[in-house]
């Protein structure tokens, strides 16, 4: 565990020197004195100036993603009303206009809003995540026990319940990453939380999303330590070796330990998805580990938490269309080392699901507290339930990413608003006159923003404006719930509730006129004399 806690100097602060009982804090020391972490309100109001907050709210828009089919609409009703007002009349009745204006104002509202139900079950999803997170370290931080003798074992547990946590706050950055199609572990927020485990070779769950930026590279062949691969100086020459004595081929899946290159299952030689997962066997575990941990001088070069695209001119159409010709050979990165680390980190993923894998750790330490019997049946059930919940949100969110809006329907409702909008001017010229152009676009930006809106919000997990803030997620609650659980030991509650200052215990208000007494003072007045005060509340 290179880079983590592994020994009792690194925990925080608060934490109470051993020559104390782990689970007792005198009031009035630092650990519990600390109010936690403040998390900032990510809806509240920004302090930015005016000018900055009318782009940033233009980019948000649905303007920017359909302004050029806004513009031909334009251009479009513009030549009808000129031909119209010069040579012909090409007005019609404008019969239609009310037939399927009605129609197709329902079905695009319920385009939208199958959009949206995507986009609040992904919310609710991660809400189902943080929820789960919550319990679980808990449980895993109050429940555990720590009452161990000698010292050493007092400490491996304390080592053992807060690599628990890591992995807890690692598995909502690895959720993250993957459905931001973002594969591997080498990442500045997940890395260190996992670069220790050995991997699974788990199929991913959802496809991959091409990777247009990256240059082609080839399969890593040479063993670690082989110097006739001149790129593998970037990376540790020894292997971590795990020996494993026995295993049955009845077990589940277990870490993939095969030297050399692991075929990527996600896609065929040709870069196709491919639908048949591999034989069982090749998920079977050897007799040792291969570790993918880099040498500390390459880690400068992890990828940054967060990816999102830049925005160049071939973003904008029409010079989106040409994007795919000019990087099919792959775009170079920023830097010949970076570039060429990076690239390493990319063939050294073995799994593409790391979410499930971390899950399985994390039912594996579960089962060894069973294995140990040191908790009790509810506290068991009560973290393979929260077990069970990440798992299921980790299921819900990929089907809600791999269910798309079926083409046909998709296709259908597109057309018919492309025609409805091209006869429209047709229909309003002989009333609005020239009018019949910005009444055209205004008409247009109403049908077609709700479709590319629409759009946007069936993958709420990316880096658009109005994506989730699955950073904020991840970063800003579950990491600082978790920091702040593990930066004090389990309270005691016979310190905290006989406190001195607990000394408005049986009041409902507060002002000068309320009896101030300590609990001690209490205890000494007897039961009767709290019932008392409680019935006189």
């Amino acid at each position: 565990m290179q880079g983590r806690s592994t020994s009792l100097t690194r925990l925080p602060k608060a934490y109470v020197p051993p020559a104390m009982p782990y689970n007792s804090t005198p009031m009035g020391s630092p650990a519990m004195a600390a109010q936690g972490f403040k998390v900032p309100d990510p809806f509240a109001p920004r302090r930015r100036p005016a000018a900055a907050s009318f782009v940033n709210a233009l980019l948000a828009t649905a303007l920017l993603r359909c302004w050029h089919i806004l513009l031909f609409y334009g251009f479009w009703a513009t030549a009808v009303t000129v031909v119209s007002h010069n040579w012909y009349d090409l007005s019609i009745k404008p019969i239609m206009l009310t037939a399927t204006g009605t129609i197709l104002g329902f079905v695009v509202s319920y385009r939208t809003t199958s959009s949206f139900e995507r986009y609040n079950e992904g919310r609710r999803l991660w809400a189902q995540i943080i929820h789960a997170s919550r319990v679980f370290a808990r449980s895993i931080w109050f429940h555990v026990p720590a009452h161990l003798t000698p010292e050493t074992l007092k400490a491996r547990t304390i080592i053992e319940k807060k690599s628990a946590l890591n992995l807890l706050e690692a598995f909502s950055v690895a959720i993250k990453h993957y459905l931001r199609g973002e594969d591997g572990i080498y990442y500045e927020d997940l890395y260190h939380l996992v670069k220790f485990l050995p991997e699974y070779a788990l199929p991913a769950g959802i496809p991959r999303r091409p990777d247009m930026a990256s240059p082609v590279v080839r399969p890593m062949s040479a063993e670690p330590g082989d110097r006739s691969s001149p790129d593998m100086d970037y990376f540790s020459p020894q292997p971590m070796t795990i020996t494993i004595t026995s295993a049955s081929e009845t077990d589940l899946p277990l870490p993939n330990t095969t030297r050399g290159p692991v075929p990527d299952y996600g896609r065929s030689p040709g870069g196709h998805l491919n639908p048949h997962p591999p034989p069982y066997p090749m998920f079977r575990r050897r007799s040792t580990v291969r570790s993918t941990m880099l040498n500390r001088k390459d880690e400068a070069y992890l990828l940054p938490a967060s990816l999102p695209p830049r925005c160049q001119i071939f973003d904008i159409f029409p010079f989106s269309l040409i994007v795919k010709r000019l990087t099919k050979n792959g775009l170079a990165l920023e830097g010949k080392k970076a570039a060429k680390v990076r690239t390493l980190m990319k063939n050294k993923t073995i799994s593409h699901n790391i979410p499930l894998e971390i899950s399985l750790y994390l039912g594996s330490y579960v089962s060894a507290l069973q294995a140990r019997k040191c908790l009790d049946v509810p506290t068991q059930n009560v973290l393979l339930l929260s077990l069970n919940q990440l798992v299921d949100a980790l299921t819900g969110l990929e089907r809600v990413l791999t269910t798309p809006i079926p083409f046909s329907y998709s296709f259908h409702l597109w057309a018919v608003t492309v025609i409805f909008c091209l006869a429209l001017p047709f229909q309003i010229w002989a009333s609005l006159q020239w009018m019949t152009i910005p009444a055209t676009v205004i008409a247009s930006f109403f049908f077609f923003g709700f479709l590319v809106a629409g759009e946007e919000i069936e993958n709420p997990f990316g880096y658009d404006k109005n994506d989730l803030n699955l950073d904020h997620f991840t970063h800003n609650i579950i990491r600082n719930e978790m920091h702040a659980i593990t930066s004090t030991p389990a309270p005691d509650p016979s310190l905290w509730a006989f406190s001195p200052h607990n000394d408005l215990l049986f009041a409902v208000r507060v002002d000068d006129k309320v009896e101030r007494l300590t609990p001690d003072q209490w205890v000494r007045r007897g039961p009767m004399r709290m019932q008392e005060a409680m019935a006189d509340i």
